[in-house]
């Protein structure tokens, strides 16, 4: 690698010495490589059309032969051959330099360069459409070789560390973040046409909330105050309903400290939106229409196939009670126990299930049962309706359904993908919940927090009946791009510091 190094800057010295700069500071292309394609896929065999063109890539392959010399040039778009012709080359170089302009291309151009070129469209004998190259220009010279495509980036780790690789060597890769930008743009489009408004909420918080979750810590010297990276966008966003605006959103980062896996990366987006006057029931039907519209506009219809199994996206989806669910998977009646932690245990040790000792109460242990034996089975998209209240501070209490909350749920392919809320607006019970979870801090709960005493205050100014509904960004584009891993959607995801990395 150390050789071909130096053999490239040897070739940058060489164009220098010639005049020509190895790193350009512009180019005009008139074209994109696909535009081409499109526009003159009728150009017959051997034959050439006298329109001038311009276009810039990379160089990703190269073949010279004599007088003649093909390369293949690649953009954002696609690519396209080059066709080199030395008597043609020479007739178009004004200077007539030393070495001859097709000698310079041919030796001082390798795979990985970016090089501009100038001329008409030509289809070649074996259907091939290319530019016949009048003039060129080096815009940046690789002092590295490229990957080979198909054996270059075997492995994953390495299409993550350096994902600019990954991009150049794997179209699918460029795809999935084509994709990405696509459903951000879309779920922004379908929410201010429905007059939400985005306003942004803050990265660093004095009081992290909205979530269980352990933030990242750090510190502010002016101040000298401890800061956190926010958990979460939800005790914001309903500041501003509170203030008057009656649906708001934000489609941003949030920051966990927690473990790294195929499902979890600890900064990753969502999307928050909250609209006054409407409950869970209504946020369930927003996010039906949401979701629907986005599969449509990305993958043209309502079902996909993802790691191998359709999904059908055609509504109505199913909706079914946390308990319901349970009962089906495994036979126990949470019902039947009220708060009887005893009879509960027993019944989950008959079948077989593993009783944490974290769990401290029925509404906690049906949650348990239902992460260990239903989760993993709601593949089509389900919406798992009415949450016990002890995990769920920040929603509303059921109307008729005791130690319930009026949440929901949607899972697809066995993993949450989006979790609403009638939100609590009493500030009394509000109060409470919430020093339940400060006390699960005082005890050693690195997931809860202190109350926050500010949003209370805003409760108490009054805050309307709303619905709020929170998506994983990252979790929906790997559905609708078939990525097994949330790495595969992630552009940068973080990863352990390679052994001797500084």
């Amino acid at each position: 690698m150390s050789e071909l190094r130096e053999t490239r800057l040897g070739k940058a010295a060489s164009l220098r010495n010639v005049g020509k700069d190895p790193y350009a500071v512009d180019f005009h292309p008139t074209h994109q490589t696909s535009q081409l394609q499109k526009e003159h896929f009728d150009l017959p065999k051997g034959e050439e059309r006298n329109v001038k063109v311009a276009v810039a890539g990379r160089v990703v392959a190269r073949r010279v032969m004599g007088k003649l010399a093909f390369f293949t040039l690649s953009d954002e778009s696609g690519s396209i051959q080059l066709f080199l012709e030395k008597s043609t080359l020479e007739e178009f170089d004004l200077l007539k330099e030393d070495p001859s302009v097709f000698k310079q291309i041919t030796d001082f151009v390798d795979a990985g360069d970016w090089i501009g070129v100038n001329g008409i469209l030509r289809r070649t004998d074996r259907g091939e459409l290319s530019v016949k190259v009048h003039t060129w220009k080096m815009l940046s010279k690789s002092l590295k070789p490229l990957p080979d495509k198909w054996h270059g980036l075997a492995d994953v780790e390495t299409r993550y560390r350096q994902r600019y690789l990954d991009l150049i060597v794997n179209p699918d890769s460029r795809q999935t973040f084509r994709k990405r930008a696509l459903i951000v743009s879309s779920i922004r489009r379908w929410l201010d046409d429905r007059g939400f408004l985005e306003i942004d909420t803050p990265v660093l918080q004095s009081e992290a909330g909205g979530a269980d979750a352990r933030p990242f810590i750090t510190h502010h010297n002016t101040f000298d105050i401890p800061l956190y990276l926010r958990i979460a966008t939800e005790l914001h966003l309903k500041r501003l309903v509170v203030g008057g605006f009656e649906r708001v959103y934000e489609l941003g980062r949030i920051f966990r400290n927690e473990g790294v896996s195929t499902r979890h990366n600890p900064e990753f987006t969502s999307v928050e939106i909250y609209q006054a006057f409407v409950d869970y029931n209504e946020m369930m039907n927003l996010t039906e229409e949401l979701v629907v519209s986005i599969c449509k506009k990305v993958s043209g219809n309502t079902k996909i196939t993802y790691q191998g199994t359709i999904l059908d996206f055609t509504p109505p989806w199913r909706r079914a009670s946390m308990q319901d669910l349970v009962l089906e998977s495994t036979g126990i009646d949470f019902n039947l126990f009220a708060k009887d932690m005893k009879k509960a245990t027993s019944a989950m040790a008959k079948a077989g299930l593993e009783v944490p000792a974290k769990a401290n109460s029925v509404g906690r242990l049906l949650n348990e049962v239902f992460e260990q034996v239903v989760e993993p089975k709601l593949i089509q998209p389900t919406f798992v309706v009415d949450y016990p209240i002890e995990i769920s501070p920040l929603a509303r209490k059921h109307r008729t359904k005791e130690g319930m909350v009026e949440r929901f749920e949607l899972f697809i392919a066995g993993r949450e993908t989006a979790n609403a809320f009638s939100e609590l607006i009493d500030p009394v019970d509000q109060r409470t919940r919430l020093l339940e979870q400060q006390k699960r801090k005082q005890e050693g709960d690195l997931e809860a927090h202190s109350i926050d005493e500010d949003f209370i205050n805003a409760l108490e100014v009054g805050m309307p009946p709303t619905g709020g509904l929170g998506i994983g960004i990252d979790r929906l584009v790997m559905l609708l791009t078939d990525s097994p891993s949330i790495k595969d959607v992630i552009a940068f995801p973080l990863l352990r510091p390679e052994v001797g990395s500084q």
